[in-house]
């Protein structure tokens, strides 16, 4: 099988289920951060991590397809897919608070950066923000599951916490925002 078609030379491209739509589309630009969005936690899942990263970031790239799936599919499609669900946004609330567990509290402002997993991850806390405001974006023109921006916003949490994380299990310290001095 050749993995060009040509089909999206004119610039449009096939929703799940065959409807045609514009490259620019909301919805498209909505599951494509989301597939940037899962390229960047590749990346830092190649970087030295903690068993706990490993494993959460593992599941978190598999969710990720499942948004992606979700974002393509409006719900009102005959296309059956897996959709994003209350279960998975748990999951992410039930991984940050056994991540924060081991983190000392917040009392200034992070700054973004760290070992190379940490600052891959806060750099896929960025885009997870755009990918859910692409996901805004979409719902206000068109009809998308309910909870794909509610899972986009608790995972950007969950991508601060394990930068935290992992920037903790390679002992590099945080640096803090103190303002002007």
């Amino acid at each position: 099988m050749k993995i060009y078609t040509k089909k999206g030379d004119s610039g449009e491209t096939s929703l799940f289920g065959g409807t045609r739509v514009p490259k620019s589309n909301e919805r498209i630009e909505a599951y494509g951060t989301v597939d940037e969005l899962n390229s960047f936690v590749g990346l830092a899942a190649s970087y030295d991590l903690s068993d706990a990263g490993t494993k959460y970031l593992r599941k978190v790239q598999e969710l990720l397809f499942t948004l992606g799936a979700d974002l393509a599919t409006p719900p009102s499609s005959k296309t059956r897919i897996d959709r994003i669900s209350d279960d998975d946004v748990t999951f992410l609330e039930d991984a940050i608070d056994e991540l924060e567990e081991s983190l000392e509290s917040l009392k200034n402002f992070v700054l973004p950066g760290g070992s190379q997993a940490g600052a891959t991850l806060h750099a896929a806390r960025t885009i997870c923000r755009r990918a859910e405001r692409a996901a805004v974006a979409c719902s206000e023109v068109d009809d998308i599951s309910a909870n794909c921006v509610k899972f986009l916003n608790r995972l950007s949490d969950f991508l601060f916490v394990i930068a935290r994380y992992e920037n903790k299990h390679a002992g590099v310290r945080e640096e803090t925002w103190k303002g002007k001095q």
